[in-house]
């Protein structure tokens, strides 16, 4: 169960290293006081008053 291919890493070794670069990005994130912005969205939900939903709210009308 020691052969390892070269070259391919395995689980166990990214498990490892992701255990390991979490903590450093998280305290590099606050050494420089930078973090990531979410983009701002639209302000309304659902649909938009528009000439075109207009229309189509008009056309489907029996």
């Amino acid at each position: 169960m020691d052969r390892k291919t070269e070259g391919k890493a395995s689980r166990r070794d990214f498990l490892k290293l992701a255990t390991a670069a979490a903590p450093a990005a998280a305290a590099t994130a606050v050494l420089t006081g930078t973090t990531a912005e979410a983009a701002p969205g639209p302000q309304k939900s659902g649909l938009q008053d528009t000439a075109h939903t207009r229309a189509y709210y008009d056309s489907a009308r029996f």
